[in-house]
């Protein structure tokens, strides 16, 4: 079901500024080897700007679908990226982690459905807590649970996908306590390409706005496996960014700020 305009859903996905933690979701995706693989061999956006370009539309058009479109543009929306995941799949070229050079890899996985989802989630929520409000305990599990049927409708196992943001915590912290998350060549050319990406010179502003935002709330150990240094001076860099744009977002008005399927 499409969430209700008074959805808490509707709120967070209709900021555009939340496309910031968007950055941060894929570079946790990717230090997961086998969505890594996935994306290196079947994505082609580190190859031009245009490419870059033509991937980042597809995606947000397809979150204003999932979020404000109504259940026929819904369904195609599903149907859409269900048929794109069917072609995504192959092996893993080198030993990453505890996967060995030749493990399997499908899109189709119910297990790495699941780290899409709640990475997308979490980070979604951060940045939204950080630069337009706070959100309350039950806010944040009334997200999760509107996200619930579109986890299902991608594949992933009913009783896996978390139903409260407590859960999200939990599932997350299991994750990167085992040796499943384990950055591979393949991740941090594909982080390069997300921070640093082609074309990038010409929105140089921007593209540091996000390198900065994006690094700077990756949790320590992921940031430590992709080989990015962090300095106590950058950390107050990104305080000082956040508060920026927060005091930015404020002044904003709805015309700006929001995207206008959801003001429609």
């Amino acid at each position: 079901m499409t969430p209700k305009v008074t959805s808490i859903t509707w709120r967070v996905n209709a900021e555009r500024i939340v496309l910031l933690g968007w950055a941060r979701a894929i570079l946790l995706q990717l230090a997961h080897p086998l969505v890594a693989a996935g994306v290196f061999d079947h994505s082609g956006f580190r190859g031009t700007p245009y490419a870059a370009a033509s991937r980042l539309y597809h995606t947000v058009h397809a979150m204003l679908s999932l979020t404000f479109g109504d259940e026929a543009a819904r369904q195609r929306t599903i149907d859409g990226i269900r048929a794109i995941h069917r072609r995504v799949n192959g092996v893993l070229p080198e030993t990453v982690g505890p996967y060995d050079t030749g493990t399997r890899y499908s899109a189709e996985d119910p297990s790495l459905v699941l780290w899409v989802h709640a990475t997308l989630i979490e980070s979604v929520l951060m940045v939204y807590e950080k630069l337009v409000a706070p959100l309350t305990e039950a806010e944040r599990d009334e997200y999760c649970r509107e996200a619930f049927p579109i986890a299902l409708a991608l594949a992933a196992r009913e009783e896996e996908v978390p139903r409260t943001w407590n859960d999200l915590r939990c599932y997350l912290e299991r994750m990167y306590s085992s040796r499943a998350i384990a950055v591979g060549t393949q991740g941090r050319e594909l982080a390069g390409a997300v921070l640093s990406p082609s074309g990038g010179w010409l929105v140089a502003p921007a593209t540091w706005i996000n390198r900065m935002i994006t690094v700077g709330l990756l949790p320590s150990q992921v940031r430590e496996q992709y080989g990015m240094a962090w300095t106590p001076r950058q950390d107050r860099t990104v305080a000082k960014l956040v508060a920026f744009l927060r005091a930015t977002r404020r002044v904003l008005p709805d015309a700006i700020a929001l995207w206008p399927e959801s003001r429609r």
